[in-house]
C-alpha cells in the first residue's frame, strides 16, 4: 500500500537522509515523523523511524558517555576478510563458545546469562579466505523495541554480509529460532531472498538520475519510477533494479526500510538427549528454506562445515587476476558476488580497467580450451584466473 507522503514529508525525509551528524538526523527524523500521514500503509514506516530515532538517541547518549569518561558501548565493528557474519541468538545457546572454537577472538564464556554485553569479532579461516564474525549480545523479545541494546543488536545484523542464527538443541530451539525471526522481521531484516531487490546508491550533484533494470516492473513504468525519485528529490543516483518489482518495492528502499541477509542457521548443543528431537523440528519447520548446521561446542563437532556453509549462503566467487608478464597468478584473490561478469572485476580492480579494456584471457576447468578469450560480459566462476589486457 502506497504512503501517499507529502510534498513537505518528501522534503525532510530527503534531509534527514543528507544529514552528517547524528543530532541533526535526529531532530529531522523527528520533524519528518510528524509529517507522516497516519494510515495503514504508512503503519511500517512509522515504526521504521520511531526504531531510527530511538537508535540515533542511544547513539548520542554513548557518545556523551565516553566523553565524560564514563563509558560506554561500541557497537560499530569495522569490517574486514572476505565478509562480515553475525552471529544472533538469545542467551545461554553458545555464542560465545562458537566464536572462541572457530577464532582466535579473546572471549569471554561464562554460565551466567546475558555475559555479552558488546560485539566480539573473530576471524574464521576457510581454504583462503577469512570470514569475519561478530559475537552480538543476546536477542530477547522486544529487542526490535529497544529492550536489551536491541536496536544496537539489529543494526549490526542490518550492516553484517550474512547471518548465522544460533539456537540451542537442549532447549525448546524452535521457540528460540521463531523469536530471533521475529525480532529481524520487526526490524525489516529478511533473511529469505526477496522477490524484488532495489539498490539506490546516491551520487553528486549533476551526476543525473540512471535507472537499470535487471528485471521487470509490475504495475508501473519506468517513467512512474522516475517520478517517484524525483519527487523525494533524488535526482542525482544509479538505481538498481533485480527481480520482479512494484512501486512500493522502489518506495521501501528509498527508506531503507527492508534489506536482505543471507543466512544460515546453526544449532548448538548436537551431544544432548534432547537434541535429536529438537533438531527433527527445526528440519520440519525449516525445510529446505535454510541452511542447518548442527554442531556441538562442548566437543567440537561439525565446526569443518561452517566455512563451507558460510561461503555457500553468501553466494560470493573468488577470482585470482594474473599480470600478462607472470606465470603465476596473485594468491589474494578478488570476492565478487555470484553471476558478476569481466565487467565487474575490471571496475572492482580500477574504474581505469573498465574504460579502456580490449579483451580478457580466462583460465578455468570448465571452459574447453584455456586460456580463453573473452569480453566483458563474460559470468565469472569461482577459482576463475583472468588477465586482462588494456588498450
Amino acid at each position: 500500500m502506497p504512503t501517499n507522503l507529502t510534498a513537505e514529508a518528501k522534503k525532510k525525509w530527503n534531509e534527514a537522509s543528507l544529514a552528517r551528524r547524528p543530532q541533526e538526523k535526529l531532530e529531522k527524523l523527528q520533524e519528518f515523523l510528524s509529517l507522516i500521514p497516519k494510515h495503514k500503509g504508512t503503519s511500517r514506516l512509522c515504526a521504521q523511524t520511531k526504531r531510527q530515532i530511538s537508535t540515533l538517541r542511544r547513539e548520542i547518549e554513548e557518545g556523551r558517555r565516553r566523553r565524560v569518561g564514563r563509558g560506554g558501548s561500541r557497537f560499530f565493528i569495522e569490517k574486514e576478510g572476505a565478509a562480515q557474519v553475525v552471529i544472533l541468538g538469545p542467551t545461554k545457546v553458545g555464542r560465545s563458545s562458537l566464536l572462541a572454537s572457530v577464532t582466535n577472538a579473546k572471549v569471554e564464556v561464562s554460565d551466567y546469562p546475558y555475559t555479552t554485553r558488546e560485539p566480539v569479532p573473530g576471524m574464521l579461516r576457510y581454504q583462503d579466505l577469512q570470514f569475519q564474525l561478530v559475537e552480538a549480545p543476546a536477542l530477547v523479545k522486544g529487542s526490535a523495541d529497544g529492550e536489551n541494546w536491541g536496536l544496537q543488536t539489529l543494526g549490526l545484523a542490518r550492516n553484517a554480509d550474512g547471518l548465522v542464527l544460533m539456537v540451542d538443541l537442549s532447549q525448546n530451539s524452535l521457540e528460540q529460532l521463531s523469536l530471533i525471526l521475529g525480532e529481524l522481521e520487526k526490524a525489516r531484516i529478511l533473511t529469505q531472498k526477496p522477490r524484488a531487490r532495489v539498490e539506490i546508491e546516491r551520487k553528486h550533484v549533476g551526476a543525473g538520475l540512471h535507472i537499470i533494470l535487471f528485471g521487470r516492473l509490475i504495475e508501473c513504468t519506468m517513467q512512474d519510477v522516475e517520478a517517484m525519485l524525483k519527487g523525494y528529490r533524488i535526482r542525482d543516483a544509479i538505481v538498481k533494479i533485480h527481480g520482479e518489482a512494484t512501486l512500493d518495492d522502489v518506495e521501501d528502499a528509498i527508506f531503507e526500510s527492508t534489506i536482505y541477509r543471507p543466512t544460515i542457521v546453526v544449532a548448538n548443543k548436537s551431544d544432548t538427549a534432547e537434541a535429536t528431537k529438537n533438531l527433527d523440528d527445526l528440519k520440519a519447520f525449516l525445510g529446505n528454506k535454510y541452511t542447518l548446521l548442527a554442531i556441538s561446542c562442548r566437543n567440537l563437532l561439525g565446526f569443518e562445515k561452517l566455512g563451507a556453509e558460510i561461503f555457500g549462503a553468501l553466494r560470493i566467487i573468488r577470482v585470482y587476476t594474473k599480470e600478462p608478464a607472470k606465470k603465476e597468478p596473485s594468491p589474494k584473490p578478488f570476492i565478487l558476488k555470484r553471476g558478476a561478469t569481466v565487467a565487474d572485476l575490471a571496475k572492482l580492480i580500477h574504474t581505469d580497467f573498465y574504460r579502456r579494456f580490449s579483451f580478457a584471457k580466462v583460465w578455468a576447468k570448465r571452459l574447453r580450451f584455456s586460456p580463453q578469450k573473452v569480453g566483458t560480459s563474460f559470468v565469472l566462476e569461482d577459482k576463475d584466473i583472468v588477465e586482462l589486457h588494456a588498450k
